[in-house]
């Protein structure tokens, strides 16, 4: 959650009209900013920088992910995202939507306790799933799914 002077700042931004935000950006940088960018996208940008100031910025595993897509590289995997203890996943499965609690020794959906996410991906579908993969915490997503990327 941002801080009150972060959040101070990026208001003034959006107060700014493409002029100023430019010469904000050359402040900010030390360089001109990109001609080609567009208003909305040079507030953004510059949200982000105010933002990644305070919190710090992308981690170097983060950065090297981006750097991959970048190049265009079209085999990139996604990195395997961790749950950590309260964290709660959202999966919406044949219509219905299913919110699973993880903590320490597994997690819970339901009401009921399963061991692992695969468990409660099998629970939810019937039939035997990688739960991380079913999750969206790794790989692609799965066919079918509401999150698979095509259009509903």
């Amino acid at each position: 959650m941002p801080a009150p002077d972060q959040e101070i700042e990026v208001a003034r931004l959006r107060d700014l009209d493409l002029p100023f935000l430019r010469a904000r950006w050359r402040a900010v940088t030390g360089r001109p900013a990109p001609r080609h960018v567009p208003r909305h996208l040079l507030l953004r940008m510059l949200a982000y920088r105010v933002q990644a100031d305070a919190f710090g910025d992308l981690g170097r595993e983060a950065v090297r992910f981006l750097d991959r897509l970048d190049r265009g590289d079209g085999s990139v995997p996604l990195p395997e995202r961790r749950t950590r203890p309260g964290t709660v996943l959202v999966r919406e499965w044949d219509g219905v939507r299913h919110h699973v609690m993880v903590d320490q020794d597994g997690c819970s959906w339901n009401g009921r306790r399963f061991r692992s996410l695969s468990e409660v991906a099998g629970a939810i579908t019937g039939t035997k799933w990688s739960g991380p993969r079913f999750f969206g915490l790794k790989g692609k997503p799965i066919p079918g799914s509401q999150d698979d990327g095509r259009p509903p």
